[in-house]
């Protein structure tokens, strides 16, 4: 019995029945995931559309949901802000004008909504009494799965886009100080203007590692110190003779 003769190649039929069988996957899965989007997010979202529609602060600007569907709603304008910004830097002749850009207007689209979240009054603000809690991960057990994944995405895009808009910032330790910097700010903030919410240690070190987990996801689009050179016009040569 001959061990070297090799394989058939599959014939194009099975191929086809393959890819038609991956096809139907996807697209059940895509379904699937459409349907949950439906039933979770968007009717909650919905909820909210009438008194943001109506520019009203009260049942939109205060709510989870109202500052989720306006960042939703807003993501055409930050798209238009950012071909902008790389069509000039482009008629300038700014080199990585499209990452620039892109990185500036994601920082900003990315983290403010989050921050409005973070310093949204509770029940009592100005009249319950200050709470600090300095156990490390003692508050991780009452999060729940929700409450980590939200403070993982805090200053998420802040340590995606940072690196890649400024050199100084593309290394880890200085993601890692720039986020727990950001969030003792923000716990700093709740603290002093007494709005009636927890300012945890805990929070700061989840944030934080969301900060250092989302700049190594773009850590293969981080600006080098080259290219920032290369964006500052050089002196002038000096006149011959």
């Amino acid at each position: 019995m001959n061990h070297d003769v090799s394989l058939p190649a599959p014939p194009r039929r099975t191929r086809r029945i393959v890819l038609l069988g991956l096809t139907i996957l996807g697209l059940t899965i895509l379904g699937m995931a459409s349907a949950a989007f439906v039933s979770v997010v968007r009717r909650p979202l919905m909820m909210s559309a009438p008194m943001c529609m109506a520019g009203r602060w009260h049942g939109c600007f205060d709510t989870f949901n109202g500052v989720v569907l306006m960042t939703l709603v807003a993501l055409p304008s930050a798209a238009l802000v950012v071909w902008a910004l790389a069509r000039r830097r482009r008629a300038a002749g700014v080199p990585s004008a499209w990452r620039m850009s892109l990185a500036e207007v994601g920082m900003v689209h990315g983290t403010v909504p989050f921050l409005w979240l973070t310093m949204m009054p509770g029940a009592g603000p100005g009249t319950a009494p200050r709470r600090v809690s300095l156990v490390p991960l003692r508050d991780l057990l009452t999060m729940g799965p929700l409450g980590i994944v939200g403070n993982l995405l805090v200053f998420a895009a802040l340590g995606f886009f940072a690196p890649m808009r400024f050199a100084a910032l593309t290394s880890v330790p200085r993601i890692l100080a720039l986020g727990a910097g950001c969030s003792i700010l923000v716990e700093t903030a709740q603290y002093v203007l007494w709005l009636d919410r927890v300012s945890s240690v805990d929070d700061v070190l989840v944030n934080t590692v969301g900060a250092v987990l989302a700049a190594l996801a773009s850590r293969r689009w981080w600006r080098t110190t080259a290219k920032v050179s290369a964006d500052r016009p050089g002196p002038a040569p000096a006149p011959a003779g």
